[in-house]
């Protein structure tokens, strides 16, 4: 028998005196179901509802307690977490039988989707008992168990993955084999430790949903619908909002947010369709200010006791949108009828402050682009000092919850506050986001003042792409943003950057040189054109990153009517030496 047999054999009767523990579990406790105020977070992760997820959270212990209800238990799960939701490299806990014991443990996955027992046991079993409901197994993890297999539980989103064991597994080895029903579902595991306010007597509710839509039989369908406030309806606030799902339909309602359209528009046209239909109004496209978003598992959001989002009234548009993501894997189609949408409480009496929304991160424009081929690409967005200290009022503005938007090739978004050249706060970070959900989450208040810049940072991953990915609106063009809830209300609504683009052209005339390349790429050519002709290699790629991370840049410092402030038209680099990665020398004597 040689080592590794004679581990196997360590852990087989590991693994078997977990089963004794599970089988007596199952067999002892046939009891009622658990207490929701002991799971206060639910997730649906299949979508038949076969499979639900409750948890919570001990910051104290900076441990996450799972509870799992099976609603149709055949030989056993696998649950876990990977970086973006792959079976490979994951991090999985295993129920399994072999067709008369049951067995229970801490396993991985490796580069090929293969199972291991994990030699360190970090999932913790807690309970296991059968109920009229289903199959109830309770078990708890650390953030951090300083295992190279385990997954790091940390804040933004965690990709879960999950499958159903259809028939007796012998071997864990032979786990992957006996997988049916796999599937992936996102969430925010930790929420933020804040205290929840309470709402006043006075409070009204608004529901803005979605008018009986059929769920179109296809995986991913984004839903737009065209609504409206009651005519001269007088300012109020928002003070919370929440998600108000048809019953039956939570495992195909994956996120929900409600946009303002600008208030210039005197009508935005009817509109009940999928949002990338070709009969969809442009005027739609104005319809950008967002009032509330939700996602799957999300509880309710509420706004700090002295402040409430403004809407209403003369100065606000009365055009409501609501846009709804269904996510329908299994392509159910004909027969699931949808009236969800969103939930808004709000009152008359004003509170002390307006809140406001504010953009931060890159200008949508074609000049900030990804290269084809790259893993972790990395633009940065700029609200410089001279921007803050020239908008914001003297007490600065206070940052209360946060909203992290990419399209389809980003993969985390940070949001950090810099003074005098040094990184002080992180407003928000998510190093494992993903563009198929986005939702806003309550932080712990950070205050911005006068003379801080802010940097928000994307990193983007474009293997899949064998051209540019340029920044714009289109869903196969790239954004990179924060919205930021702040109070007190100021006229700064837009606060980004994006790289001078004469500094851009000497790029694209640079490259077309050292590529031999005679066609004329003259200004006339649009800028995506001109990335579009780029022939690619490591070091075009290598002098475009050293361009984006050093070259001046140009600030767009708007007001809430479109207008910018004086400092947007300055070209400066302010900002630009911090931590910035060191420039190829090539680089600085092509002076470009």
């Amino acid at each position: 028998m040689d080592v590794w047999d004679s581990v196997i054999q360590v852990l087989s009767v590991y693994f078997t005196m977990l089963a004794l523990i599970v089988v007596i579990l199952v067999v002892s406790f046939h009891g009622a179901s658990p207490r929701e105020e002991d799971f206060p977070y639910h997730i649906l992760l299949d979508p038949e509802g076969k499979l639900e997820l409750s948890w919570n959270v001990s910051y104290p212990k900076q441990e996450v307690c799972f509870q799992l209800l099976v609603k149709e238990m055949h030989f056993g799960l696998v649950f876990g977490m990977s970086d973006r939701g792959d079976f490979e490299n994951a991090d999985l806990v295993v129920l399994w039988s072999d067709g008369y014991k049951s067995y229970f443990g801490d396993a991985w996955s490796d580069g090929y989707g293969h199972v291991q027992p994990d030699h360190q046991q970090d999932y913790q079993l807690l309970e296991a008992h059968k109920s009229s409901e289903g199959f109830y197994l309770t078990f708890k993890r650390p953030f951090n168990t300083c295992d190279v297999h385990d997954y790091q539980i940390e804040d933004g989103t965690v990709h879960l993955i999950y499958g159903i064991l259809a028939k007796p597994v012998k071997s864990l080895m032979m786990l992957n084999l006996s997988l049916s029903g796999t599937g992936i579902q996102r969430v925010q595991l930790l929420k933020p430790n804040i205290s929840i306010p309470k709402l006043p007597p006075n409070v009204m509710t608004m529901e803005v949903r979605s008018p009986s839509v059929t769920i179109p039989g296809q995986e991913t369908t984004y839903w737009c619908y065209i609504t409206e406030l009651p005519k001269n309806m007088p300012k109020h606030h928002i003070i919370m909002y929440e998600a108000a799902i048809t019953p039956g339909n939570e495992a195909l309602v994956h996120h929900m947010e409600v946009f303002q359209c600008a208030p210039q528009f005197d009508s935005i046209p009817n509109y009940n369709g999928p949002c990338d239909s070709k009969m969809k109004p442009q005027r739609l496209n104005y319809c950008r200010h967002v009032l509330a978003a939700w996602a799957m598992g999300a509880k309710a959001f509420y706004y700090p006791e002295e402040a409430g989002l403004a809407f209403g009234g003369p100065s606000s548009s009365r055009f409501l949108r609501l846009e709804v993501h269904y996510h329908n894997p299994l392509l159910i189609k004909g027969n699931r009828v949808d009236s969800s949408g969103i939930r808004l409480y709000y009152t008359s009496h004003l509170r002390k402050y307006d809140g406001g929304i504010m953009e931060l991160g890159l200008v949508y424009t074609p000049v900030m682009a990804i290269p084809p081929q790259e893993e972790n690409f990395e633009l940065t967005g700029y609200c410089t000092a001279k921007c803050t200290e020239t908008a914001l009022p003297q007490g600065g503005m206070h940052i209360f919850a946060s909203q992290l938007h990419t399209h389809l090739t980003g993969i985390a978004v940070r949001t950090v506050i810099v003074r005098e050249s040094q990184e002080v706060e992180i407003i928000n970070v998510d190093n494992h986001f993903s563009a198929h959900f986005q939702v806003g989450c309550m932080l712990i208040c950070s205050t911005i003042g006068l003379l801080n810049t802010i940097l928000t940072t994307c990193k983007y991953n474009t293997m899949d792409r064998e051209k540019a990915t340029v920044g714009g609106f289109g869903i196969m063009e790239e954004m990179c943003v924060n919205y930021v809830h702040y109070y007190p209300h100021t006229e700064l609504e837009l606060c980004k950057s994006a790289v001078d683009n004469g500094y851009l052209q000497k790029y694209f005339a640079f490259i077309n040189r050292l590529h031999d390349d005679e066609t004329c790429h003259c200004p006339r050519d649009s800028v995506t054109e001109q990335f579009a002709a780029i022939s690619w290699d490591s070091f075009s790629k290598q002098v475009l990153r050293a361009l984006y991370d050093t070259a001046p840049i140009s600030m767009h410092c708007n007001q809430s009517s479109a207008i910018r402030f004086p400092v947007s038209r300055d070209k400066t680099c302010a900002g630009r030496n911090i931590q910035s990665p060191s420039v190829p020398a090539h680089f600085i004597e092509l002076q470009i």
